[in-house]
């Protein structure tokens, strides 16, 4: 154990460390804060090469759960009266969606912000697959810069999954529309307004949104180790549910260091980078209703059902973050982000007093990783694929 490292709950240190050993994981860390205070622990390492240990305070790329901070957002300028979730696309960013099969007279901000809008999951999308499903790509287009435009292009760039409000269908370009909209309705930059009503009310010292030049993480932290890619020479739209595990890359190679790297792409809905102390400080103001007024928050929890739609099980979608039901009946809120090397879950009670932060630095085994922790806290499973 390192100098950083609490005493006590050896179930869940007992699961990471089985994370490292057993699924191969390179490392995993895990804050907990309840009514005895801060808990830390620890297993494997932040950087393969130099030993290096996880400590409190490293700065992680957040992934996915960029989106609660997009919704937070958006919701702060409704309180603001600066725009409505029943506004549309067309209303704030009219003829962005011509040409395509998509009609923005019909899809609102709340579609977009709650994975209802009919966008179809846009890590699909072929021109993104290209750049980043093959290892010798994604090392040649890790730096690359995605301008706002092409973002929400490739967010379009195949048909609708369904009509606008009919069901949950996960997309990043969701949030990409949304990122657009506050930056429309305000005249400043989407990174800064999230700055101004989000990170700054709660204190976020080390929290921010990635500037679409900038790759670093602005202090400490771990290497990120990514291995889930097709075989050299593959294409992508040649993959398919029946042939798709004969065309990865054999598991026995070694990771691919993708620490370093642009990540544009996920404007609005993969590019905040934050600490596993303050993502407990924001869910939990999330949870609680701390950061926006009553109206804003009942819509924030405002769910609708996930089943059916390939995502996490036992799960019901609000905007920008979920609530998840446990195998024992327990009910968490939060949120999850999975990126190239790097995952991270925050789950916490409904009452806000007992919360969770795990980060593991690969992504070849984050769900048995995290299903492991979850179980070890909260004495229940439940933190699965719904295939």
């Amino acid at each position: 154990m390192t100098e950083f490292e609490s005493p006590g709950r050896d179930n869940v240190r007992a699961a990471m460390d089985t994370a490292v050993r057993d699924l191969g994981a390179p490392s995993v860390a895990v804050r907990i804060q309840d009514e005895n205070g801060t808990w830390f622990g620890s297993a494997g390492l932040a950087d393969t090469v130099t030993g290096a240990p996880r400590v409190p305070e490293e700065r992680l790329h957040t992934g996915s759960i960029s989106k609660a901070f997009t919704a937070a957002t958006v919701l702060r300028l409704e309180a603001e009266g600066k725009l409505d979730l029943e506004d549309t696309v067309q209303d704030w960013l009219p003829g962005v969606l011509d040409g395509s099969e998509y009609d923005g007279s019909k899809i609102t901000i709340r579609h977009l912000l709650s994975n209802s809008s009919g966008l179809f999951a846009t890590g699909m999308a072929l021109e993104f697959q290209r750049r980043v499903t093959i290892r010798s790509a994604f090392d040649a287009h890790r730096f690359e810069v995605w301008p706002p435009a092409e973002v929400l292009r490739v967010a379009l760039s195949q048909p609708p999954v369904g009509a606008p409000g009919e069901r949950f269908w996960y997309s990043n370009g969701g949030f990409a529309f949304a990122a657009a909209i506050v930056e429309k309705a305000t005249g400043n930059s989407f990174e800064s307004e999230v700055h101004r009503t989000v990170i700054a009310p709660l204190g976020l010292r080390h929290t921010f949104a990635r500037h679409r030049e900038e790759t670093g993480y602005r202090g400490r932290h771990p290497r990120a180790y990514a291995k889930i890619f097709l075989k050299e020479g593959v294409r992508p739209e040649d993959v398919r549910p029946d042939n798709w595990p004969d065309l990865m890359e054999d598991p026995s190679l070694p990771p691919l260091d993708v620490t370093e790297a642009n990540t544009s792409w996920g404007w609005g809905a993969a590019n905040v980078v934050s600490t596993l102390d303050e993502l407990i400080v924001f869910f939990n103001a999330m949870i609680t209703g701390s950061l926006l007024p009553e109206r804003q928050h009942r819509e924030l929890w405002t769910t609708i059902p996930t089943a059916g739609s390939h995502w996490i099980a036992n799960t019901a979608y609000g905007l920008g973050l979920y609530e998840l039901t446990l195998s024992n009946g327990l009910k968490l809120r939060g949120s999850g982000g999975q990126s190239f090397g790097t995952c991270t879950l925050v789950l916490g009670t409904p009452d806000g007093k007992h919360t969770i932060a795990v980060h593991t630095n690969n992504d070849w085994a984050p769900f048995p990783v995290l299903d492991k922790i979850i179980e070890a806290e909260f004495g229940a499973s439940g933190f699965v694929l719904d295939i």
